[in-house]
Formats: C-alpha cells, structure tokens, sequence
C-alpha cells in the first residue's frame, strides 16, 4: 500500500506506506478525518487528488455500515406476511461459501452454534464475526476491519485476536481501523495516528501509541454534563420498584437463552448487566421495553403495572430513554439530526408531532453539547455511524426519563466520547435524574455509581 500527497476536504495524507510483513492500526477519533479514510477503501469517497495512490482493490471492509446494509436487505426480503411465523432472516451458514470446508475456523470464532440461527436472531457481535469469516471465506487477501472489537464480548475478542493471527499467517494482509486506544491490538507492528483531519504520525507500534494516550488526556471536558446540575428529579415514590421481574426466561427454537432471573430495580438502583455475545442481554432489555413478545409470557411488573393487563406501551414508553443496536438498525426513516432528537419526546422512530419552541431549543442545545453543532439540518441516514449513534444518545436522554436503558450505547464512539457519555450518566446518577440499565462487554466502562450488577450466561444466570 502505498499513499503519497492525499488530499480531501477531511483529510491529508502527504506519505502513507505498509511493506509486507507489517501489520498496521490506524487510530482516529470521531471527526478526526477516520470515516474519510475507511470511505476511501470502500469507494464512497468522492473529490479527491493524489499523486500516488495504491490500494488494494475490492478489499473485503468489515464496517457497522456493511452491517446495516444488510440488515436492511434482510428486511426488504422479509417473509413474515407470508409464512404465518417471524422469519428469522437468511441462516447464517448461508453466508459462508463452502462453510463445511471452514469448521475449524468457524469454531475459533465461537460461530459454530449459530450457523442455522437468522441473521436477525444474531447479536450485533455475531454479525460481525459473521460478515468477518464471509470476507474470509470469499478469498479476500486484503481485509480492512474498522473497530472490530466493537460490540464483542471478552471472550470473543480473544478468539477475534486468536483468527486474525492465523489470517497473517496464512498470507493475507490486515489493516485494523480503531476509534478507542485500548482497542489497539498488541500484536500490531505499526501504528499510525489520524488527527484533526491530517494523517499526523506513522512508526513502530512502540514509539506511536504514547502519543495516542496523549491526544486523548488533553481532549477531556465536561461538555455533555452542561446544566444538568440543575435538574433533579423530586420522586415521591422513591421505595417503590420501576421494575419487578419473576422466574424470568427468554429463548427461541428451542434455545434457552436465560432462566430463573428475579430482578428488581427501584429508583436509583442503577444496573449493569454483562454476559457473552448472545446470552440474552438485549432480549431482556427488549422483554422490559416491551419490544418482545416475551414480556407477556412472563411475570414481569413495570411502573407499578402488571404487563399484559391492559396497559397502554406508549403509557410506559413515555418514562423510558433507549440506546440499543436494533434501535440504531431500526433508524432507517427520513428525518433530520435534529428531527431524530426530537423524536425522543414522542417515543417515535421519525417524527410525526408538532415540536414545541421549547422543545426544539432543547433539542439544539442537546445538538451542541454532542458536537455536532452545524449537522441539525442533515439528514440522519447521511451521518457517520458514530454521529448517528450520538444523535440516538441525545434522543434518549431528552427528555430525562425515569428509567434510561443504554444497550451498549458507546459502539463506534470515541475514548473522548465514551467518556463524556460516562461522566454524563454520573451525573445523571448523582442527581436521582433517572435510574440507569446499562449493558457493557467492555470493563472500562463499569463505574462505582452502578448498584448491581447482574451477569447473564447462555443457559443460566449468575447474580453477583
């Protein structure tokens, strides 16, 4: 790979080069110029001069846009209308040309057991290590991954480290993309740093990667956290539990997700839950939001009323705020960055109500704390996977529900982002603002203000 005098209206590269038997990370923050240099191996980048420029041609590009890409093809050949039963989507097995001839490496990725599972059953980890071993087993020689540790859990991250390994051994050649330093591989060569739209250092992985610690400490404000001080919840009903969960229980095809889970959360009772790429994590969030039909199997009381007893959702929709990766997929309605945000007053994919003066402001003034001052009037589906997941964020917290469920909410964000939206829920916490479920696989994100910690696995449940 060779770059020389790269020039775009986000980003310069006056030198960039790989020779065979480097193994390369490129580290960018959100807006550092990063999504124009993925953009460029994909062939969306449009408007640009080089003097040299070559690249792999038709490299396989893992990205969370190819993800959604086919997520939305699975839904224009939805056949649920015609076959009297939620169809699942395409096997997964069915990704993977002559997959029989590839079960040692299907296993060393933890996919074995989902091959006959839907692409819409799998977890957003599992479509990753999915399209991975699909870009693999096509024959690609040239495989760019941007963040792709994103959305797996520990386990799978070492599998993920353990095949890419093998990848390089076996000859073909792997350059990672990531946002979040602690993502950076160790076994990388070289690393090269992309910063306020320029390329701005490239050398051994142990001469560049103090520099990216540096970039990230001297970044940090409290910017997000802005006028919350000022709102506290007054909540006369503070003993009284926002969520009773009995004996509960999820699975599908015979599979049994989890079993057994009692849950109670009151207010201020702020829970983390973890557990393995999946275990069931987002279908217990989707049991309480009532997304699952589920909800009504089960023994399950929210806000003091018993599901399944005649309850309006909007009536319980209306105290929630929701991040979650099928939300994010789900997204897929015209509207603008700050109609999304504004949506969040509704409980609306897209909005269809007359905002108010105050609202609108509110939803500006959530726009700017997020950095994306200048976007409000572009459309949502245009935006960067990170700069629409920040949109969701402002979405959710809106208007300060009594329950925010955050679904691994910092996906394809930042260490400057992930930190501000950290330090945000702080002080939500501290403030009795809104009781906080938070899904995470990732360990920096646990903090002292979460109050239980419930860890899910695939057959059972380990309170702790």
């Amino acid at each position: 790979m060779d770059i020389k005098n790269f020039k775009h209206e986000k980003l310069l590269i006056s030198r960039f080069s790989t020779e065979p038997g480097e193994f390369w990370c490129i580290y960018g923050e959100n807006h550092s110029g990063i999504d124009s240099f993925v953009a460029l191996f994909s062939g969306d980048l449009k408007n640009y001069t080089a003097s040299r420029l070559h690249i792999p041609e038709d490299p396989g590009l893992l990205s969370f846009k190819l993800q959604q890409d086919i997520f939305e093809e699975e839904l224009r050949n939805d056949n649920t209308d015609f076959i009297d039963r939620i169809d699942p989507g395409t096997p997964a097995k069915n990704f993977l040309p002559h997959y029989k001839n590839h079960l040692s490496l299907i296993h060393a990725l933890g996919m074995t057991d989902y091959l006959d599972l839907g692409y819409r059953q799998l977890s957003s980890g599992q479509c990753r290590k999915l399209l991975l071993l699909k870009k693999i087993l096509e024959g690609s020689t040239h495989i760019i991954l941007q963040n792709p540790y994103d959305g797996l859990d520990e386990k799978s991250c070492k599998e993920l480290d353990h095949a890419l390994k093998h990848l390089i051994r076996s000859g073909i050649e792997l350059l990672l993309i990531v946002s979040s330093v602690i993502d950076i591989p160790h076994w990388c060569t070289h690393l090269a740093i992309i910063s306020e739209g320029r390329m701005i250092h490239q050398d051994l992985m142990v001469q560049a990667l103090p520099l990216c610690t540096g970039l990230q400490a001297a970044k940090m404000d409290s910017r997000w956290s802005d006028d919350i001080k000022q709102t506290q919840r007054v909540n006369s009903s503070r003993n009284k539990p926002l969520i009773i969960l009995r004996n509960g229980f999820a699975g599908y095809g015979g599979k049994k997700l989890f079993h057994g889970l009692d849950l109670i959360i009151s207010p201020g009772d702020h829970t983390l839950i973890t557990g393995p790429n999946g275990c069931g994590k987002s279908t217990l969030l989707d049991i309480i939001t009532g997304d699952n039909p589920k909800c009504y199997a089960n023994e399950l009381i929210i806000f003091g009323k018993k599901r399944g007893t005649g309850e309006s959702i909007w009536d319980i929709k209306k105290h929630m705020g929701l991040v979650s990766p099928s939300l994010h997929r789900d997204h897929r309605v015209p509207g603008s960055a700050l109609q999304i945000v504004l949506s969040g007053f509704f409980d609306s994919i897209g909005l269809y109500q007359k905002a108010s003066d105050q609202q609108i402001r509110t939803a500006r003034r959530w726009i700017y704390r997020i950095g994306l001052q200048g976007e409000e009037s572009r459309s949502f589906r245009e935006l960067s996977h990170a700069d629409q997941r920040l949109i969701l964020i402002a979405r959710a917290v809106i208007k300060l529900p009594r329950l925010l469920i955050l679904d691994e909410p910092t996906q394809g964000l930042d260490d400057l982002n992930k930190n501000r939206l950290l330090s945000l829920l702080e002080s939500i916490a501290g403030l009795n603002i809104s009781t906080i479920i938070f899904v995470s696989h990732r360990k920096d994100e646990y903090r002292p203000f979460f109050r239980q910690h419930i860890e899910l696995s695939n057959y059972s449940l380990a309170p702790r």
